[in-house]
């Protein structure tokens, strides 16, 4: 299999994952655990077209796509960024920060391996 297809699926787990988030915000939506619903229903909003986006770099990158590959390792640094926070601060949680840091650097390895593989590909192209 081809690591353009394993980074791929990668993102495409991540998407299902963002999706699934989605869902237990709506989830808490119904059951009255939010302090505002309209901040709840915009939140829930931008993570389905978060999680869309995801999949569409997933799909961009099993096709071979630059962009998709790109926006696959635009997004693992993104998720990185997120383990730092929680890692640092008042209410720090390593062991969270962890669990978010370490698909995200797989996917970005993946990621970057595909790139790499892809390069000598486009030059021979030129």
């Amino acid at each position: 299999m081809p690591i353009r297809i394993a980074a791929a699926a990668f993102l495409g787990l991540e998407a299902v994952g963002i999706l699934a988030l989605a869902g237990w915000q709506v989830v808490a939506l119904i059951g009255g655990d939010t302090d505002s619903v309209v901040s709840s229903i915009a939140l829930i909003v931008l993570t389905v077209i978060g999680g869309a986006i995801v999949g569409a770099f997933g799909f961009a990158t099993a096709r071979d796509a630059s962009a998709g590959r790109s926006g696959g390792i635009v997004t693992q640094l993104l998720i990185l960024s997120v383990a730092i926070g929680a890692i640092t601060g008042e209410w720090a949680a390593p062991a969270v920060a962890a669990m978010i840091a370490l698909p995200a650097v797989i996917g970005l390895v993946l990621l970057i391996v595909a790139v790499r593989r892809a390069a000598p590909r486009r030059r021979d192209d030129a």
